[in-house]
């Protein structure tokens, strides 16, 4: 029902920076949850993080508290990630995910975008 579309992804060095996006269209985000996700190679998909549309209420594994942060721009049915202090093992492709609020299950997936971290 909701469209998503990530953008942003690029090769950054070990403790840099990067920012990416995720755009949704097709429904009003009042009622879901946007969710960040990663794969590595041969390892299975990893939450990253989550953000209530309504609230702005958001959280974090500690594999990433710190370094990570997640924000909303409602006017442009916009989430972003923000990463900071990258690791190697933060390399990936990172999936944007929608489910409604009332809901355990993510409905909603965008294509990936990938994220390289080298040493």
């Amino acid at each position: 029902q909701v469209q998503l579309v990530e953008s942003g992804g690029g090769l950054v060095q070990a403790g840099g920076s990067l920012r990416i996006s995720c755009a949704a269209s097709g429904r009003t985000l009042s009622s879901y949850v946007l969710g960040w996700f990663r794969q590595a190679p041969g390892k299975e998909r990893e939450f990253v993080t989550a953000i209530t549309w309504s609230t702005g209420t958001a959280r974090y594994p500690d594999s990433v508290k710190g370094r990570f942060t997640v924000s909303r721009d409602a006017a442009k049915n916009t989430v972003y990630l923000q990463m900071n202090s990258l690791k190697p093992e933060d390399t990936g492709v990172y999936y944007c995910a929608a489910r409604r609020s009332s809901y355990s299950q993510y409905e909603s997936w965008g294509q990936g975008t990938q994220v390289t971290v080298s040493s």
